[in-house]
C-alpha cells in the first residue's frame, strides 16, 4: 500500500494564471458600472451658462463594488442638462479634448455657493468618485492609493470613457481626492495638497504662482499668461449697534391683563436670540492677468472696497430658540404626561360640599323645605369661592399654582359676563379683533376639528398654554382647568348660560370638548326655560304651549321671541319640560293618562277617528297655511314637538354600535328602526294632541311631503279634482310609519317623556370634564393650539410681505387639515407640523433681523427702499445675492459701513499692552487703519494653456484651485499632457 501511494505525492499542483485575480475582477466592476450607465466615449454638451452650477439640477446615480471584501460605493455626480442638437454627430473630430478638459477652462462658474467641493475646485459638469463605502473606512497608505490610481487608469483606458474618474483617500471628514481623466492621446491627472499650517511662502499670489508654473514646468519663452480669479471672504459677526429688536418677555406685567407684553389669547411671536449670526461677504476679481496686479509678503493690490463684484450671504443661527415654538411644543409635552389632576395638586378638590357642614341634622330639612334657585349676581369671587376654600384646606395659599390675581384676570377673560352687574341674556360674547365670520381664516376650524377663534374653548386653549409656560407649568394647567370645571358646575346648578359657544346642537366640525361645552349650554337652555316656565304661569289650562326650540320647520326659537308670539295670541306660553320635574304637574299627568285610556286610547285601538275628534286640542303652535285636515275639514295646526336630543360625536359613536350590534337579521332591523324612530313617535302624539281626528296622510302630509302624492282626476261628474295617497314606501307592510301611528296617543309634547334629559346629560358632561387629566385636556385642545399658532403666523407674514412663506404656510395647512381631522393622531406627525410653524417662524424674523440691520424702514427715497426689501427678501431665499455697484452702490455702502463699525469696536475692545503683545506692530497697524478685518478665506484659480510635456506637444488646459482659510490650506490641480507627443 505505501508503494501504491508514493507516486501520488509527487504530484505538483499546476497554478493556473489566466484566473482573474481580484484586482482585475475589481477593475471589471468598475468597466461593468461605466458601461451600464453609459458612460463610454466622448458626449459633448452645450457651453455652460453663467450661475448653471446653482440654479441648475444636479443628479447622482450609485452602486456599490468591492475590492477582494474592502466594499466601495461608485457614484456619477452630472448636472442635468437638454441633450445637443444631433447635427454635425456624424463628423467626429479625433482631436477634441474632452468636455469635462474644456470645463477646465471655463470661467462663467468659478466660485458657486452651492455645489460639490469637486465641482467648485474644478469647474466639472460630469464626475465619478470610488470612496470607501463606510463612513469610517479610509484609504490610507500610499501603496493602496497608487493601486486604485491604477486601477482606474486601467479601467479608463479599456472602456474610452472621457468622463474624470476621482479616487477617495484619507479620511472623509479631509475631503482628499485623486482622479485621472482621458481621451484620444490626451490625459488629465487631477491632485490635491491639503495642509493645516500654511507655509508663509504661499499666502499670496506670487507664492502660489511660482507653484503653478514649477508643476506645468513649460520650457517656453515667454511663458503664455496666465489667467487668475480672486476671491476674499470677508466675516461680520459683530453686529454693533444694531440689538436684536425682540423684546424678552416680561412675566411681571400679567396682573394688568397682559403676560410678556402680549393680552390675553394673543400668542407671542418672534425669536428670543438674533436668527442671523454671520454675514459673509464675497469681494471678487473674476478676470485677472498676472502682471496688471501686486500681492506679495509686503504688499497688495487687492483692496476689497475697489473689487469690481461683490456677494453676500447670510448665516443662519441653528434653530434659534422661538417664542411661538416654544409655547406649542411646550404644552404638546403635556399630552405625554401620566398624571391625573389630583395627583397633580393633592388630595381629590372635589369633595362634596356636605363634608364640610359639622352638624349632620341639617340633613333632612334641606330635603324637606322648599328651596328656590338662587341666582346670585355673578362675580369673580362666586366664581371661584368654593375651589378656594377647598384649595385653602388642602395647601397654604402661597403654595397654590396660581395666585388670585392671575387666576381672577384670566376667569375674567374667559367669562367676560362675570364683570356686568345686569343679567345674562345667553348671547355668546364676541370679540371685535376676531377675524370676519365668513373669512377664510374664521372657518379654519372646520378643516383643524378645532373651534372658532372666538369661542370659550379656543381661549381656554390659549390661556392653558400661556399658564403652561409662565406660570406654574403642569401644576398651573391643572388648577386653571380645576377652577373652570367648578365654573361649568356652578354655571349649571344658577342656569348661567356659557359664554363664547354658538347656540344650537353640539357642532361636529369642532373638537370632542367644544362640542361636551355646547352640550352642556343646551342642557343649561333646557333648565332655565324650564325654570321660567314654572315661574310664568302654573296654570296647565293652556292650549297653546312651547318648548325652547320648538317647531317642526327649523325655527329656533328663543325665549325673548316666544314671548311676542304668545303676546300676539293673548295665550300664555308654559314650557312642556315644566311638566316633568314637579310634583303638581306629575299629578295631573296622570289624571290625563287615567282619562285618555276611557276615550281616546280606546278610540285610537278601534281604529275610529270620530272619538278622538271630540278631545280637546292640545299643544298646537300654529296653523299650517291653508292645508284642512282630509276627512273632517278642519284647519291643520302644526304641534309644538321635542326638539331631538342633541349629541356629541362620542355619543353618537356609541348609538352607532349599539345599532350595529343588532346584526342584520329582520328582528334586529326592526328593533333597530324602533330605537331610531323614538322622535317620529313623539312627533306624531303631538301631532294626535294638536289635531284630534287626524289621519296618518294628514301626518305625512305636513312631516313629509314628498311621501304624499297628488294627481288630478277627473270625477264622477266630470270636475277635475285633487287626488291624494301614500307613497309605495308607506304602504308596505309593517310600515314602521304605520306601527308608529297606531300606537301613538294623542299627548301633547309637554306631557310626553323627554327626549332629551337635560339633568342627566349635565351630569355626565360635568363627569366627563372632572375626569379629564391634562394630558386628556392638552391632546383636546391641540388642534386649537395649532390653530391659533397658524393664525399668528400668517398675521405676522403679511406683516412681512415674503413670497416663499407664504407657499410654506399653505401646505402647513394643507398637511395639519388632514393629521387633525382624524382621532388621536400620531404623535411624529404633531412635531412636524409643531416643527413647520417654527421654521416660518424663523424665517420671518431672520426677514425682521434683516430690515434692522439694513436700515430698510429709514430709507427716505422710495426707490432705494425697494432695492433694498428685495436685497433682503433675495438673502432670505437664495444662497448667495450679487450687491449691485458692489461696495459703490447703496447696499454696498451699508455693508461697509456694518463692518467699519465692528471694526472700530474690536479696535477698542483688548487694552493696548494686550494688543502689543498678540499681533505683531505691522498687522497691529494695518488692521487699525483697514476697514475690513483680515479675510477669512482667500480662494484663487489659475489657468493656462500650454504644451505638456514638451514643448512640441499639444497645447492643453491646466488649472489649479487654492483656498486658505485660518486652519486649512488647499491645492487642488488639474494638469493636462499629451499622451502622443511626449
Amino acid at each position: 500500500m505505501a508503494a501504491d501511494s508514493e507516486p501520488e505525492s509527487e504530484v505538483f499542483e499546476i497554478t493556473d494564471f489566466t484566473t482573474a485575480s481580484e484586482w482585475e475582477r475589481f477593475i471589471s466592476k468598475i468597466e461593468e458600472v461605466l458601461n451600464d450607465w453609459k458612460l463610454i466615449g466622448n458626449s459633448l454638451g452645450k457651453p455652460l451658462e453663467k450661475g448653471i452650477f446653482t440654479s441648475g439640477t444636479w443628479e447622482e446615480k450609485s452602486d456599490e463594488i468591492s475590492f477582494a471584501d474592502f466594499k466601495f460605493s461608485i457614484t456619477h455626480h452630472y448636472l442635468v442638462q437638454e441633450s445637443p442638437d444631433k447635427e454635425g454627430k456624424d463628423e467626429v473630430l479625433e482631436d477634441l479634448i474632452p468636455q469635462s478638459m474644456q470645463d477646465l477652462l471655463c470661467m462663467n462658474n468659478d466660485f458657486p455657493p452651492r455645489a460639490h467641493c469637486l465641482v467648485r475646485w474644478y469647474g466639472l459638469r460630469e464626475f465619478v468618485v470610488i470612496a470607501p463605502a463606510a463612513n469610517n473606512d479610509a484609504v490610507l497608505s500610499e501603496s493602496k492609493c497608487n493601486l486604485l490610481l491604477s486601477s482606474v487608469s486601467v479601467a479608463l483606458g479599456n472602456t474610452g470613457c472621457q468622463v474624470p474618474l476621482f479616487v477617495q483617500i484619507h479620511h472623509k471628514w479631509r475631503r482628499t481626492y485623486v482622479g485621472e481623466c482621458q481621451g484620444p492621446g490626451v490625459r488629465t491627472d487631477f491632485e490635491m495638497v491639503h495642509l493645516r499650517k500654511v507655509p508663509n511662502q504661499y499666502t499670496h499670489l506670487s507664492g502660489l504662482l511660482d507653484i503653478f508654473k514649477s508643476k506645468i514646468g513649460c520650457t517656453l519663452t515667454p511663458l503664455p499668461p496666465v489667467s487668475i480669479a480672486i476671491r476674499f471672504t470677508y466675516v461680520l459677526q459683530d453686529w454693533q449697534q444694531y440689538f436684536w429688536p425682540q423684546q424678552p418677555p416680561d412675566i411681571d406685567a400679567l396682573v394688568g391683563g397682559e403676560v410678556g407684553g402680549l393680552e390675553f389669547g394673543k400668542l407671542p411671536f418672534g425669536a428670543c436670540e438674533d436668527p442671523i449670526s454671520e454675514l459673509h461677504l464675497a469681494t471678487t476679481w473674476p478676470h485677472l492677468t498676472e502682471g496688471i496686479i501686486v500681492d506679495n509678503d509686503v504688499y497688495s493690490d487687492l483692496d476689497p472696497i475697489q473689487a469690481p463684484h461683490w456677494s453676500v450671504r447670510v448665516r443662519k443661527a441653528d434653530n434659534p430658540q422661538c417664542l411661538l415654538g416654544d409655547f406649542v411644543t411646550e404644552f404638546f409635552k403635556i399630552c405625554r404626561r401620566k398624571e391625573s389632576t389630583d395627583e397633580i395638586l393633592g388630595r381629590s378638590t372635589f369633595e362634596e360640599e356636605g363634608r364640610e357642614v359639622a352638624d349632620i341634622t341639617h340633613a333632612l330639612s334641606k330635603l324637606t323645605e322648599p328651596a328656590p334657585v338662587p341666582i346670585h349676581k355673578l362675580s369673580v369671587s362666586n366664581m371661584v369661592h368654593t375651589a378656594k376654600k377647598k384649595i385653602r384646606k388642602q395647601r397654604g395659599v402661597e403654595e397654590s399654582p396660581l395666585n388670585n390675581d392671575v387666576l381672577n384676570t384670566i376667569l375674567l377673560f374667559l367669562f367676560p359676563d362675570a364683570a356686568s352687574e345686569k343679567p345674562l341674556d345667553g348671547t355668546s360674547s364676541t370679540d371685535n379683533s376676531n377675524p370676519p365670520l365668513e373669512s377664510e381664516e374664521y372657518n379654519l376650524y372646520n378643516q383643524f376639528k378645532s373651534a372658532p377663534s372666538d369661542s370659550l374653548t379656543y381661549k381656554l386653549a390659549l390661556c392653558l398654554c400661556m399658564i403652561n409656560f409662565y406660570h406654574g407649568g403642569l401644576k398651573g394647567v391643572a388648577h386653571l382647568w380645576q377652577e373652570f370645571v367648578l365654573e361649568m358646575r356652578f354655571r349649571w346648578e344658577n342656569n348661567f348660560l356659557i359664554p363664547g359657544l354658538a347656540s344650537g346642537p353640539p357642532d361636529l366640525r369642532c373638537c370632542l370638548l367644544h362640542q361636551k361645552l355646547q352640550m352642556l349650554n343646551c342642557c343649561i337652555e333646557r333648565k332655565k326655560a324650564r325654570d321660567e316656565g314654572r315661574k310664568t304661569s302654573p296654570s296647565d289650562n293652556v292650549t297653546n304651549t312651547y318648548s325652547g326650540d320648538a317647531g317642526k320647520s327649523g325655527d329656533h326659537l328663543g325665549p325673548d321671541n316666544l314671548k311676542d308670539m304668545d303676546k300676539e295670541k293673548g295665550e300664555v306660553g308654559k314650557s312642556w319640560d315644566s311638566w316633568s320635574d314637579s310634583e303638581e304637574e306629575f299629578f295631573e299627568c296622570l289624571s290625563d293618562t287615567e282619562e285618555l285610556k276611557g276615550n281616546g286610547q280606546e278610540s285610537g285601538k278601534k281604529g275610529g277617528p270620530k272619538e278622538m275628534a271630540s278631545l280637546k286640542p292640545e299643544g298646537r303652535l300654529h296653523q299650517h297655511g291653508k292645508l284642512t285636515l282630509l276627512h273632517n275639514g278642519e284647519p291643520l295646526y302644526i304641534p309644538v314637538t321635542q326638539e331631538p336630543a342633541p349629541m356629541t360625536e362620542d355619543l353618537l359613536e356609541e348609538q352607532s354600535e349599539v345599532l350595529a350590534k343588532l346584526g342584520t337579521s329582520a328582528e334586529g332591523a326592526h328593533l333597530r328602526a324602533r330605537m331610531q324612530s323614538a322622535c317620529l313617535l313623539s312627533d306624531m302624539e303631538s301631532f294626535k294632541a294638536a289635531n284630534p281626528g287626524c289621519f296618518l296622510e294628514d301626518f305625512v302630509r305636513w312631516y313629509s311631503p314628498r311621501d304624499y302624492i297628488e294627481e288630478e282626476v277627473i270625477d264622477e261628474k266630470g270636475n277635475m279634482v285633487l287626488k291624494g295617497e301614500l307613497s309605495a314606501r308607506m304602504k308596505i307592510p309593517s310600515n314602521m310609519w304605520v306601527e308608529a301611528w297606531e300606537t301613538a296617543k294623542p299627548i301633547p309634547a309637554r306631557r310626553q317623556r323627554r327626549l332629551f334629559d337635560d339633568t342627566r346629560e349635565a351630569e355626565k358632561v360635568l363627569h366627563y370634564l372632572a375626569v379629564q387629566k391634562p394630558a386628556d385636556l392638552a391632546r383636546h385642545l391641540l388642534p386649537c393650539v395649532i390653530h391659533a399658532a397658524i393664525l399668528k403666523v400668517k398675521e405676522e407674514e403679511s406683516l412681512e410681505n415674503i413670497s416663499s412663506v407664504k407657499k410654506i404656510i399653505k401646505q402647513i395647512i394643507s398637511h395639519s387639515s388632514k393629521v387633525l381631522h382624524f382621532p388621536n393622531p400620531e404623535d411624529k406627525k404633531l412635531e412636524e407640523i409643531i416643527h413647520q410653524i417654527t421654521n416660518v417662524e424663523a424665517i420671518i424674523a431672520r426677514a425682521r433681523s434683516l430690515k434692522a440691520k439694513f436700515g430698510t424702514e429709514k430709507c427716505e427715497q422710495e426707490e432705494e427702499k425697494e432695492d433694498l426689501e428685495r436685497f433682503v427678501s433675495c438673502l432670505l431665499e437664495q444662497p448667495e445675492v450679487l450687491v449691485v455697484g458692489a461696495g459703490r452702490g447703496h447696499a454696498g455702502s451699508i455693508i461697509h459701513k456694518l463692518f467699519v463699525n465692528a471694526q472700530r469696536a474690536a479696535a477698542m475692545a483688548p487694552p493696548e499692552e494686550d494688543l502689543k503683545r498678540m499681533v505683531p506692530p505691522e498687522e497691529r497697524r494695518q488692521n487699525l487703519a483697514a476697514d475690513f478685518p483680515p479675510a477669512a478665506g482667500r480662494e484663487l484659480i489659475l489657468r493656462t494653456t500650454v504644451p505638456r510635456p514638451a514643448p512640441y506637444s499639444r497645447a492643453l488646459p491646466q488649472r489649479m484651485y487654492s483656498v486658505l482659510t485660518k486652519e486649512d490650506f488647499r491645492l487642488a490641480g488639474a494638469f493636462s499632457s499629451d499622451t502622443s507627443f511626449f
